[in-house]
């Protein structure tokens, strides 16, 4: 599909317009002012509620002629006008045929008009739909209805299709049903939901009603557009409070205010790209159609797809994707991450039978996550923490304010504390293969890093230990670390982390650490660096990582989309300018989401070889999981659409 028009978004709007009750031209003027709003603010589907032409509470008033002989005249009406709109408008009406009346949800689009049945009538508590209308098993055999003298394409299988989006109809009940018709819908390629509802509220449904609407988007890996009755229903037995509700694969991307007497629309730009290509990830969807296929009719429509910009989209862009937003989700991340680092490692050391751990602590970010997760996984196994053995390694770019925090974690922890300096090794290494140490080259820097493993190997067979492993999933895309240096141990609990969690995640330990709090918060404002380069003429760090490869936070961000939703340079571009809008300017982003491709796709022979680790997020890189891809492969059409930003 080719998505490049418009980053393969469709804005999608559920409006609730404000009704009285069996007073059909003054809805009808209600309707027409709400899809105009939504045409205004560029909407490409609008989705009103259930009997918004009537009102939903019209009661025995459904079996007077009068009445559906109006509602035939304003589906008339609607046909004519709507057309200027150039959208699809969705609303609910009550439909005759040969002695039976339907509750049908109503498609226009282009001058042209369909009638989609709902299937399941609810006929319990405070429903007693089955009093007035029929359900659309009834009409499995009717194909086509009259309304206002027009014949109308009328039955429950229908899908509307333009440009990549398939939008498909269910009215209210049929998504509280076991197997609701967007679940069948969905798997013979429905991508977007609509639901056209008059649920009522009683206290503690309207979470109910959030978590189904979230759940079945998630289920069908689709967009649910919801749209449920609100003020001016009648209240002689129930009150609607008018819910907008608009989903996206598990996400709530806009929803309406409730209880407000004036009507409401939530609008929201749905991602059909990143639908499709959840689809083609989950081979159980795909599956599904084999023992769940069904004959769809395919109804081509002219939806609008506005172009997209990075400052039009109608859409919340997460600036870290990795990271949860409120301080109790992150809390609850922070706690939930440790714990499968934690008996990752744990079951590790049980399955081998190993009671001991050599890392290499360094005082910068990945290390010390490392040593922090490690002491947590001993204090659950009631192991000696003198049994983790941390060795501080100074080089010719250590300078003192690591150093110093490296001793000071291994002291206050309580593990085994040993330094091991380097540089006569080095050097020696350096006289052997004909170095000049003068010369800072990837040899001068690589070496540090190979003896520094070569140190941790050894050591750990001296006294029967495995090495664990410190780099993380940032570092792992980027291909900064140094093959057979760091980028080898014997077990990595931060392969799968990215630095901007990583962050989050000692700051998390600080507050679990009173005695630790200012070390590790130091920590944190240290640059990031493998100080593999002499320190400046102050005894800085003069060798800072986000300076030769870029920020994480952009190139986390890259990763995530690029990933988990498949999107490529254009997309990730013009969602990096709108997420860091005012922090980094286009150039800025345009260059690094260059660095990060051309580093991504040829630093994968890193990523072949990788040591063993548990999978946390979403996201991994490892070769036996989630991603496979040959180390020769070229990233060239990548890059020739980066030189076209």
């Amino acid at each position: 599909m080719n998505y490049e028009l418009n980053y393969g978004y469709l804005r999608v709007a559920a409006a609730v317009p404000a009704v009285n009750v069996a007073d059909v031209r003054r809805n009808l003027d209600s309707v027409m002012q709400m899809a105009l709003q939504a045409h205004e603010a560029g909407a490409g589907l609008v989705v009103m509620p259930e009997m918004c032409l009537t009102g939903y509470t019209c009661g025995d008033l459904f079996h007077n002629d009068l009445l559906l002989d109006e509602v035939e005249r304003a589906l008339d009406e609607m046909l004519w006008n709507l057309p200027t709109m150039d959208m699809m408008v969705v609303v609910g009406a009550p439909v005759r045929h040969r002695g039976r009346l339907f509750n049908c949800a109503i498609v226009f689009n282009d001058g042209r008009m369909w009638a989609v049945p709902k299937t399941y009538i609810p006929n319990y508590k405070e429903f007693y739909e089955k009093r007035w209308f029929s359900t659309a098993l009834t009409a499995m055999d009717v194909h086509s209805v009259t309304i206002a003298g027009r014949e109308v394409p009328f039955g429950r299988n229908m899908i509307f299709e333009c440009r990549g989006a398939r939008v498909a109809v269910e009215l209210c009940e049929d998504l509280w049903a076991p197997v609701p018709p967007s679940s069948l819908a969905a798997i013979n390629g429905a991508n977007v939901i609509v639901n056209l509802s008059a649920s009522n509220e009683v206290v503690g449904k309207h979470e109910h009603l959030l978590g189904l609407v979230k759940h079945q988007s998630d289920r069908c890996i689709a967009a649910y557009v919801y749209a449920s009755a609100g003020y001016g229903e009648s209240t002689t037995d129930l009150v609607f409070a008018g819910n907008g509700i608009i989903a996206e694969n598990g996400v709530v991307l806009a929803q309406t205010e409730r209880f407000d007497r004036k009507p409401r629309l939530a609008i929201a730009d749905v991602d059909i790209e990143l639908l499709e290509n959840e689809r083609m990830i989950n081979s159980s969807f795909s599956d599904s159609s084999i023992t769940h296929g069904a004959h769809y009719d395919t109804i081509k429509v002219d939806l609008r797809r506005p172009q997209v910009t990075a400052a039009g989209i109608m859409r919340h862009i997460k600036a870290s994707p990795f990271v949860p937003g409120g301080e109790a989700e992150r809390d609850a991340r922070c706690r939930e991450v440790v714990a499968i680092q934690s008996q990752g490692l744990m079951r590790r050391l049980e399955a081998t039978g190993i009671k001991r751990l050599v890392v290499g602590i360094s005082g910068g970010l990945d290390s010390t996550l490392a040593l922090l997760v490690a002491v947590n996984a001993f204090d659950n196994l009631k192991l000696d923490r003198k049994d983790i053995v941390g060795i501080t390694m100074p080089g010719f770019g250590t300078t003192g304010r690591t150093h110093a925090n490296a001793l000071k974690m291994m002291e206050t922890l309580g593990v085994t504390s040993i330094e091991i300096n380097i540089g006569a090794a080095v050097t020696q290494h350096f006289t052997d293969i004909g170095q000049d140490p003068t010369v800072h080259d990837v040899t001068y820097e690589n070496s540090q890093a190979r003896e520094r493993t070569q140190i941790l190997m050894d050591y750990a067979n001296k006294v029967g230990a495995l090495v664990l492993g410190t780099g993380d999933l940032s570092e792992l895309a980027l291909g900064w670390a140094t093959y057979n240096g760091d980028h080898m141990s014997m077990y990595n609990v931060n392969g799968s982390i990215p630095k901007t969690l990583v962050k989050h995640l000692v700051s998390w330990f600080a507050k679990s650490y009173p005695e630790l709090e200012a070390t590790l918060l130091d920590v944190l404002g240290t640059p990031i660096s493998p100080e593999l380069t002499p320190a400046d003429e102050h005894g800085n760090i003069k060798q800072v990582t986000e300076d030769i490869v870029g920020p994480y936070e952009l190139h986390d961000f890259f990763l995530y989309n690029m990933l988990r939703h498949g999107f490529g340079p254009a997309k990730l571009f013009m969602l990096a300018c709108k997420a860091f809008d005012g922090q980094y300017d286009h150039a800025t982003i345009k260059h690094w989401l260059t660095t990060f491709t051309r580093r991504f796709f040829n630093q994968q022979f890193k990523r072949s070889c990788l040591p063993d680790g548990p999978k946390v997020g979403n996201i991994s890189l490892s070769p036996r999981g989630d991603w496979r891809m040959p180390s020769d492969a070229t990233s060239a059409l990548w890059q020739q659409q980066c030189d076209t930003l």
